[in-house]
């Protein structure tokens, strides 16, 4: 990729995130935070080289893609394609041994990030979406102490189309349909794991599981289009009358695109003057929640992207975002 097309939008170098409007949007839990890839990679030095052999980090999505690729001598360059090398990769060999591959890397205990610990530190509860398989958030609160719902769905056929419902401090999971599952953020933290999750103690690893290959994505969002849908629809109704806050993610995947533009079509509120519950009001521009995105060196791709979705984006580095809405959570 040449220089250029990872310049900066111009307007980057005026224009910083409104901490303090975040920041007060956090504690009130109107923001639901979207934690994507750039939120687990932490402080590492941007010479860092990943070593799927000896870890000493978690891997970006190319990175993954790389490793991966090397094993069964994808024949296409670069393999940076996830999504593509994964279904090579288990075409090639099995499940099992894709499976076997990930959880070798993400069964590490790597060290959280500031952006994990300010999340984690929020006093009001929030519904928290991620579609990284990495148990970081989760530890963050299990070290402050602070209980959370966690929320993904199941590798198992036998259970496709449900949800997995583990409640604070159950070792074995819930299944319900989306459509159904009895779960708002109320006085508890929800974790909802969007593309599966990597399971440690003292959960059981059965239940563990991964959204990766081009099947998987496609299965995902085809769920997604159905009624009932994939998302829970307690969440998807949180979603629409809450700002968003998108962390670590970019727009050059196809599959997280799709999944945004669900996100962001043209929703209702309710109307909280009416005592008629099914009475909904349109979006209009002075109820329209923002939404940010928070991502390092965005292509100029990537920022026509997300503009053409009314998304603000800044491109800052995610500890020291994380820095910026501290400093207005301890004034």
């Amino acid at each position: 990729m040449h220089v250029e097309d990872r310049m900066s939008d111009p307007s980057s170098d005026r224009i910083e995130p409104p901490y303090g409007e975040i920041w007060e949007q956090l504690r009130d839990g109107e923001i639901v935070p979207f934690l994507g890839a750039g939120a687990s990679l932490g402080e590492r030095a941007d010479d860092a080289h990943f070593d799927g052999n000896h870890p000493a980090f978690l891997p970006s999505g190319s990175e993954l893609s790389e490793w991966l690729a090397k094993f069964v001598n994808f024949p296409e360059k670069p393999a940076t394609d996830l999504a593509k090398v994964a279904s090579f990769y288990q075409v090639q060999t099995s499940r099992d041994r894709l499976m076997k591959h990930l959880r070798r890397i993400f069964e590490a205990d790597f060290a959280h990030t500031k952006v994990h610990q300010l999340l984690a530190d929020v006093p009001k509860p929030m519904l928290i979406i991620t579609t990284n398989y990495d148990d970081l958030i989760e530890r963050a609160f299990r070290e402050r102490d602070r209980p959370y719902h966690l929320v993904t769905h199941p590798e198992s056929d036998d259970l496709a189309g449900s949800v997995l419902w583990w409640k604070p401090g159950a070792k074995e999971p819930e299944a319900w349909a989306p459509a159904d599952l009895p779960l708002y953020v109320d006085d508890v933290s929800v974790v909802y794991k969007m593309h599966g999750t990597i399971l440690k103690a003292p959960f059981d690893t059965k239940w563990q599981s991964f959204v990766i290959t081009e099947e998987d994505y496609v299965q995902f969002l085809s769920r997604m289009t159905q009624k009932g849908g994939a998302i829970p629809a307690s969440f998807m109704l949180h979603l629409r009358n809450s700002a968003l806050l998108f962390l670590g993610y970019g727009l050059n995947d196809w599959n997280f695109r799709v999944m945004l533009d669900k996100l962001r079509r043209p929703v209702f509120q309710r109307d909280e003057e009416t005592t008629d519950g099914d009475k909904q009001l349109p979006v209009t521009r002075a109820n329209q929640k923002p939404t940010w995105a928070i991502q390092r060196h965005p292509s100029r791709l990537e920022w026509r992207l997300w503009q053409a979705r009314d998304v603000a984006i800044f491109d800052v580095d995610l500890a020291a975002f994380a820095d910026g809405v501290r400093q207005w959570m301890n004034p």
